[in-house]
């Protein structure tokens, strides 16, 4: 479970991208497709067609970081943006979405299991 501070920055690629690519392959889908800056010190996301796999881009200042999850079942509710090629979300929402919650209805996913106390 990742805990992200609120002021934190995220961008979210609506439109597929190859989980092949790393951190040069990332840096230039943010440049050349999203248009941003990947120095500015904001979290870019990215998922699959299929939608089970999510990797993430970070400048900390002094370097990049590349994340990734896979799921063993199920896909991440993916939202749409206005634009077609980004979103910008909010701390809280990029917790829920990897959490399993569909941000559109506002609903657990099937493959979402909360742990009993």
């Amino acid at each position: 479970m990742l805990s992200l501070p609120h002021s934190l920055r995220v961008v979210l690629a609506v439109e597929p991208t190859d989980m092949r690519k790393s951190f040069n392959g990332l840096w230039a889908v943010v440049e050349q497709h999203l248009f941003e800056d990947p120095m500015e010190g904001k979290l870019y996301l990215f998922t699959n067609k299929a939608r089970n796999r999510l990797k993430a881009l970070y400048w900390d200042g002094t370097g990049a970081w590349v994340f990734a999850k896979r799921l063993e079942k199920g896909r991440f509710s993916w939202p749409l943006g206005s634009d077609g090629k980004k979103l910008s979300l909010k701390p809280e929402a990029v917790t829920m979405l990897l959490n399993g919650i569909d941000l559109q209805k506002g609903c657990e996913k099937a493959w979402y299991e909360r742990k009993r106390d």
